[in-house]
């Protein structure tokens, strides 16, 4: 019987093992070290990359904090029901801008810089002559912010921004409108941190409205009071 040509061959290569990383050894050969692997250990592995932002710390205080303590003062059945901040709103008037044509610029990226957001211009709806007033001059300009960007904001307002007021002795409790919202005045932009003095044109003010979902203004209020608004005391 004639033997298969190449099986000496064959029979005399060495069998073959694999590394982990995919490439291939003989048997003879020296097994790799810990220091040759390096970082390929699952010790040694990177974390995993997470796309998601933290969410705002003022709405894990209002999570953790508010719901409980307004779902047992109002005997609320339903986390649901407990009232929230849906919008917050920031409004600039400026009748000087029909004398200055550079006013609603510095007006516009002062709210640029504390909101984070960009304005959007409001006009005249109809002509005025005692004002000189004309339909669709700019008057003003207004931000609505919602969300997480609507938490850090108020979160710097409480925190930051109020504190710096000059002779600050806490916000009016008679501010609400009676149906759960809530306004109020900003005299001088310069209390955020976020405006350079050296930058501004003049000392300018806005309002600033809360809208919340509460039924009347003693939730609106209590809502406020727990997320950190300083009212003034009331003195008997």
């Amino acid at each position: 019987m004639s033997e298969v040509p190449g099986n000496d061959r064959l029979e005399q290569e060495q069998p073959v093992t694999r590394r982990s990383g995919g490439s291939r050894r003989r048997s003879g050969d020296a097994a790799p070290s810990d220091a040759d692997q390096g970082a390929s250990g699952p010790e040694h592995e990177a974390a995993p990359a997470t796309n998601g932002h933290q969410a705002p710390r003022l709405l894990e205080v209002y999570r953790n904090e508010v719901v409980p303590t307004m779902m047992r003062e109002f005997n609320y059945r339903n986390t649901m029901e407990v009232p929230r901040l849906q919008k917050v709103m920031l409004n600039i008037g400026l009748g000087e801008a029909l004398t200055n044509s550079r006013a609603m610029e510095f007006a516009v990226r002062d709210i640029t810089i504390i909101s984070g957001q960009k304005p959007v211009m409001t006009r005249a709806r109809r002509s005025i002559a005692g004002f000189k007033l004309r339909e669709g001059n700019p008057i003003g300009t207004t931000v609505t912010l919602r969300r997480a960007r609507m938490f850090h904001f108020v979160d710097r307002l409480i925190n930051a921004a109020l504190p710096r007021t000059r002779d600050f002795r806490g916000t009016s409790r008679s501010a609400f409108d009676g149906r759960g919202n809530y306004s109020l005045g900003i005299r001088e932009q310069i209390i955020f941190p976020e405006i350079d003095y050296g930058q501004i044109d003049r000392i300018r003010g806005f309002q600033v409205t809360f809208v919340t979902s509460a039924r009347n203004d003693t939730e609106a209020a209590r809502l406020l009071e727990l997320l950190g608004m300083p009212f003034a005391r009331v003195t008997e």
